[in-house]
């Protein structure tokens, strides 16, 4: 089966063209401003009309208020909205509900006890993130190149597609995948030079990595 590969976090048509034409299944768009991966509407307008039909659209918000996320559908148009706060299971049943796109809930892991919440964000999601846990004090819950204990998914029993992340690089993508027998992989951080600034061979040889991988899973 093949290994759906996420690249988050792009903001420039040059590194968005190199995750598209390296094969990435899914290029993620950050709409939260303590990022550093932060995109403006109209930057997401023209990067989204770069991604259309090449890759899925993947719309990250936390913890969005219904006009932001109405904005961002206008203006992305993207295939898939990712829910990286707070969001409960309502929450979560309400924006499907009210944006009539697929959803993917991300859940933050630190240990087993981190798990309990997923079967109602299983119940209302299309697709889980599970991501390493922001640690105290963090102004952002993602993107932070932490890597969480991927032992604690490898009894996991859940239905609906799952992505593993947090600290991922081309290195770690096969334990990881491995472990945690995820159908996908996303990662921010591990194809960066500094912290926003993505860099174009590392999104590659990640991508060339999740494809070897893929290959070994055949096999």
């Amino acid at each position: 089966m093949p290994l759906l590969v996420k690249i988050c976090g792009l903001s420039t048509r040059e590194t968005l063209d190199v995750a598209l034409e390296s094969g990435a299944d899914m290029v993620g768009f950050v709409f939260f401003p303590p990022s550093p991966r932060h995109v403006s509407l109209e930057v997401a307008r023209d990067l989204g009309r770069q991604a259309k039909g090449r890759a899925a659209k993947v719309a990250l918000t936390v913890d969005a208020d219904d006009a932001m996320l109405e904005n961002i559908v206008e203006t992305l148009k993207p295939d898939l909205l990712q829910l990286h706060g707070k969001e409960t299971t309502a929450r979560v049943r309400d924006i499907k509900a009210k944006f009539a796109l697929p959803v993917m809930k991300v859940i933050a892991v630190e240990t087993s006890a981190d798990l309990a919440g997923l079967p109602g964000y299983a119940s209302v999601s299309d697709r889980i993130l599970f991501d390493a846990r922001a640690p105290k004090g963090a102004t952002r819950p993602g993107g932070l190149g932490a890597v969480f204990d991927w032992h604690v998914l490898a009894k996991l029993e859940l239905d609906l597609p799952y992505l593993v992340s947090g600290g991922l690089t081309a290195d770690n993508l096969a334990e990881a995948v491995r472990v945690t027998r995820a159908g996908g992989v996303d990662v921010s951080s591990g194809v960066e030079s500094a912290p926003g600034v993505k860099d174009p061979e590392m999104i590659r040889h990640f991508i060339r990595a999740a494809r070897a991988t893929e290959e070994l899973m055949v096999r």
